[in-house]
């Protein structure tokens, strides 16, 4: 079975960035539904034809992955709007009461906390960067009608996949 629009393929997979430095590894397979909410459309693209055993190499250009970098969505607040237990990592869809109003649809990263101020980065982690992935096919699949109505494989778990194209995800 190839590869196509409606299936479900499991991936090794290996990205980088453009220098070859490591971002995320997974030697066991993750699943990806092809054409839907799993994959940045260059991968997807690029899976297409392929089998079981097939490999791939793909850059990706930050227009194509994640974005560039928007300076726009770096922001400083006021660490009394936040709560106590507050770390450098921590995400925030909807900014708390008090906070200037966020982009739409933007996921807030806390960067750093210093004195009475909060850094947020409502960038991807991947924004600005050109991608390298390198993958190969484990198996080729029909989607089962859970996975084929959400076009997406990550039914159980959305963090788990690493190229969303909706709300993209590292792992950590």
């Amino acid at each position: 079975m190839q590869a196509a629009p409606d299936t479900v393929v499991s991936l090794s997979w290996r990205l980088t960035d453009a220098q070859n430095e490591p971002i995320a590894e997974h030697e066991d397979g993750t699943d990806f539904y092809v054409g839907g909410a799993d994959l940045l459309p260059a991968i997807s693209q690029d899976l297409i034809g392929k089998q079981v055993g097939d490999s791939g190499q793909l850059q990706i250009e930050p227009h194509d992955a994640f974005g560039d970098y928007e300076p726009d969505l770096l922001r400083l607040e006021a660490r009394k709007l936040f709560p106590d237990v507050l770390e450098p990592g921590m995400k925030f869809e909807h900014l708390p009461a008090g906070c200037a109003p966020g982009a739409p649809g933007a996921l807030y990263t806390v960067t750093d906390i210093a004195d009475d101020k909060v850094v947020l980065d409502g960038n991807h982690p991947l924004a600005g960067m050109a991608l390298r992935v390198c993958y190969t096919i484990l198996e080729v699949r029909e989607p089962d009608p859970d996975e084929r109505e959400a076009q997406s494989a990550h039914l159980d778990d959305v963090d788990s996949g690493m190229f969303f194209a909706d709300r993209p995800r590292i792992d950590s």
